[in-house]
């Protein structure tokens, strides 16, 4: 149905002062045709692909057997690899922007070198993963099993897709990795910026809110509570008055240290090995090693 004649001029001045790319500074995307561009879709395809590769039997097809895994994980590794290029390939256009910029074409190469890394990696990410439900699985009396840490808790899940996509950030590629832990923000409430490095034996006990910022380093057996703050204090700013991207600014928590819930962490400060903070704390100094706050 047609807008009353009455509301036609005002419809058109919005679509007009909308359309006027001049006012859209750092918010429209000059598409070129044929470019791809990345999918959320597609990224939690991928993550559920690697859930099934990980974790056979738990996630993907449940009528696994010893007979039958090799078959299977043959087929989602080459369904991965596939999709995985497909996606990195998209980012690698998308953070081009420069009006002569190659075509996107010339990134598939790079994108299949890419993929195959990740994919290379993933022995190691299965086996830092196991580190992670053990101390999950040790570090809560409700648990029952390995089988139930798996499943059922929300940071295997979340650290399933932080340690994917750090080993893609560690790769140079560009906004894909924000989009899978940002797809484990949404689906779990723990935000952990893939550029932070976390230690085996990492588990974060229910989850929720817990914030993890780019450059925060993090230990062996370490333990955050839900609600956990681990941010930056200020930000240094440049002569313009912008923050200077990627300084260290998030705190370094060293072997065995515990956090306990709603405990706020801020700033390059190191809380030593085996210190415990204490929940609702807001802590802004260097803890040493073995203190209690």
């Amino acid at each position: 149905m047609n807008p009353p004649d009455s509301y036609t001029n005002l419809l058109k001045q919005t679509v007009e002062e909308l359309s006027d790319t001049s006012k859209m500074k750092g918010l429209f995307h000059q598409h070129r045709h044929g470019d791809p561009l990345p999918s959320s879709a597609a990224l939690e395809e991928i993550i559920g692909l690697c859930r099934a590769v990980l974790f056979p039997g738990y996630y993907g097809k449940s009528t696994l057997n010893s007979v039958t895994v090799r078959y299977h994980i043959g087929m989602e590794v080459e369904r991965l690899f596939s999709m995985l290029t497909a996606q990195i390939q998209a980012g690698l256009c998308f953070s081009e922007q420069q009006e002569d910029r190659q075509p996107c074409i010339d990134y598939h190469t790079k994108a299949e070198a890419i993929a195959a890394a990740l994919v290379s990696m993933l022995p190691q990410v299965r086996r830092t993963l196991a580190t992670d439900v053990e101390a999950a699985y040790l570090g809560d009396p409700a648990a029952q099993n390995y089988g139930e840490v798996i499943s059922c808790y929300p940071a295997i899940r979340a650290l399933t897709c932080y340690r994917i996509a750090h080993e893609l950030y560690r790769l140079d590629v560009p906004l894909i990795p924000r989009i899978i832990t940002e797809l484990a923000h949404s689906e779990t409430g723990i935000d952990i910026h893939p550029g932070a490095q976390i230690g085996e034996y990492f588990t974060i006990d229910h989850g929720t809110g817990v914030v993890i910022g780019a450059t925060c380093i993090i230990g062996r057996h370490v333990k955050l509570y839900q609600g956990v703050t681990l941010g930056a204090k200020s930000f240094p700013l440049d002569v313009n008055g912008n923050p200077i991207k990627n300084n260290p600014r998030h705190p370094i928590l060293e072997d065995d240290v515990i956090v306990y819930s709603n405990a706020t962490v801020l700033g390059r400060i190191t809380i030593g090995q085996g210190a415990v903070i204490g929940a609702n704390k807001w802590v802004t100094h260097d803890v040493p090693a073995g203190e209690k706050v």
